[in-house]
């Protein structure tokens, strides 16, 4: 393990307990990197090569200790080159940054949002009660009632489309936390599939949307059309493709095609000016951000293919997951440790990138949606208080499951000369699967747990494993919406406490927005550019 040299780097902590929002407050001028907490922490990575994980598994205790049970879902953190040492350090750490007070702060609506001035609600979705304001409230109950009925009378076929025949299929339209949630959730969900065949589409890629509707029958094709602003170029576009097949497929005018759509939206007003009937929209709140907002109408998809009992057992599973992050204690919580962890490697032994391997097929979209969540959230540069960050935010999350993955990249992970921490995901019940091949899945997810940290020495150094190679692994008792929606709301909390730690805003994406912005110039010719800019548009045709 090689840990970097770099001890410049500082971070503003909010330790004013004074003030009645201890979020946005941030009036201290001490910087965290120049506590003592943190030069400890320095001077531990400096020596933390010796630090033996096999060995520190023989320390009594220690299993216990770094192991945690919440039922659906058991965590085992003690493959970690972490010691009892940094762990208090790290705990004090997440103390001294208030990252505590920052969570009640975000799910009492306080403005933690501070780039917009926005409330961040998302794990109000998953519950919704007092402290949080009397509207959030009601409209969120609103819109579960919404979701409930509407799904209801798709799936049992009494909503019918234009031409009176019943849904078979559903196109869900969307980008982003539009498409990546609930996309992730009804693949992961296969074996609760009782509802009509839903599909996803999000790439502007016009091969996509027209080989699949070309598959389809129009006129028993639902689509929903998921846009919080109802102005995202891609979503919009493919969804005039959709409309434009079904004015073509069913004869009807540009009046009548949006009879088949739902919107799903934060913007009723522009769906409603795009032609979707106001009965048909579905709405939720500004203060809930698109990567977060699977627990939200935008999970009508959801509700479609699974049934409104199960939307519900997977938002109960994340708010489980919620309360446990706010009342357990901190040498017990999960999100807590796992970002504490997180922060170890990253900030201090200089690890770049953070692996995550599903040992379930079906979770194969779970990386991709955690990409989103992680890398969208906290790849910031500048502070809550809008000054440059001097440490290193969010790191690339990436993956892909197992055992497809050992046969890919694994070969670095063993022998490679980068530091990955690794998060193994399994489940101990898999129904749609054959004891014969659970068990030997299983064991491959265990093994590479263990041949990373124990490696193998060789005489001959092309079989040289240096082992001492850090890994988490998460057992599910049994992948089910509970479960799932624990799963997912562990690791946004994890993200939150990380974001919270470097004091920067994970609830803003401006980064995505320079892109957009020309995008529309070059389409429309209104700028000049670069040489090399230049020679590529005309190369493709977008300029004369």
């Amino acid at each position: 393990m090689s840990p970097t040299t770099d001890t410049s780097t500082t971070a503003t902590s909010t330790t004013d307990t004074s003030t009645a929002d201890p979020s946005t407050a941030d009036t201290s001028t001490t910087s965290i990197s120049t506590t003592d907490t943190w030069v400890k922490l320095q001077a531990l990575a400096a020596d933390a090569k010796n630090i033996n994980i096999k060995e520190q598994l023989d320390i009594p205790g220690r299993l216990d200790r770094f192991t945690i049970d919440l039922g659906p879902l058991y965590v085992d953190l003690s493959k970690h080159a972490v010691t009892e040492e940094i762990l208090n350090l790290l705990l004090k750490l997440a103390d001294e940054s208030q990252v505590l007070d920052h969570a009640r702060a975000m799910v009492c609506g306080d403005p933690i949002n501070v780039s917009e001035n926005r409330p961040v609600l998302h794990t109000g979705l998953r519950h919704p009660a007092p402290p949080l304001p009397d509207e959030f409230i009601e409209h969120v109950k609103e819109e579960r009632a919404k979701l409930d009925l509407l799904s209801q009378q798709i799936r049992n076929g009494t909503w019918r489309g234009i031409t009176g025949e019943p849904v078979t299929d559903v196109i869900n339209i969307g980008i982003g936390g539009s498409d990546l949630g609930p996309k992730m959730v009804v693949q992961a969900l296969r074996e609760f599939h009782t509802g009509p065949n839903v599909h996803f589409i999000s790439n502007v890629d016009g091969a996509e949307i027209l080989s699949l509707l070309e598959k389809l029958n129009a006129a028993s094709t639902l689509v929903v059309v998921s846009s919080k602003t109802f102005t995202t170029a891609e979503t919009l576009l493919n969804t005039q493709t959709a409309l434009a097949w079904f004015e073509t497929e069913l004869d009807l005018d540009s009046s009548q095609s949006p009879a088949q759509c739902i919107a799903i939206t934060n913007n009723r007003e522009k769906a409603k000016a795009f032609g979707i009937p106001d009965q048909q929209i579905l709405t939720f709140p500004d203060s809930v951000g698109g990567r977060y907002s699977v627990w939200s109408s935008i999970g009508f998809a959801i509700c479609i293919a699974l049934g409104f009992d199960n939307f519900k057992a997977f938002l109960a599973g994340g708010a489980q997951l919620d309360q446990h992050f706010l009342n357990a204690p901190p040498e017990k919580n999960v999100p807590l440790l796992m970002a504490l962890i997180g922060i170890w490697y990253n900030n201090f032994l200089g690890a770049q990138t953070h692996a995550v391997i599903p040992y379930c097929e079906r979770l194969g979209l779970f990386v991709d949606h955690l990409q989103q969540v992680d890398m969208e959230s906290n790849g910031k540069l500048s502070t809550r208080q809008g000054k440059p960050v001097e440490l290193e935010t969010g790191p690339i999350v990436w993956g892909q499951t197992g055992t497809n993955g050992q046969h890919a990249f694994f070969q670095l992970l063993h022998q490679g000369t980068k530091l990955v921490p690794v998060d193994f995901i399994g489940t101990l019940h898999d129904e749609l699967s054959k004891p014969e091949h659970h068990r030997v899945l299983l064991a491959n997810m265990i093994a590479q747990s263990e041949a990373l940290m124990t490696g193998q020495v060789n005489a001959d150094p092309h079989q040289q494993y240096p082992g001492n190679r850090p890994s988490s692994t998460l057992l599910l008792n049994k992948l089910d919406p509970g479960s799932l929606g624990m799963l997912l709301a562990l690791y946004e909390q994890k993200v939150f406490v990380q974001g919270a730690i470097w004091s920067i805003n994970s609830f803003d994406q401006w980064g995505v927005e320079l892109g957009k912005q020309l995008t529309n110039k070059i389409l429309s010719g209104s700028m000049d550019h670069d040489p090399s800019t230049s020679a590529l548009l005309k190369k493709t045709g977008l300029s004369d």
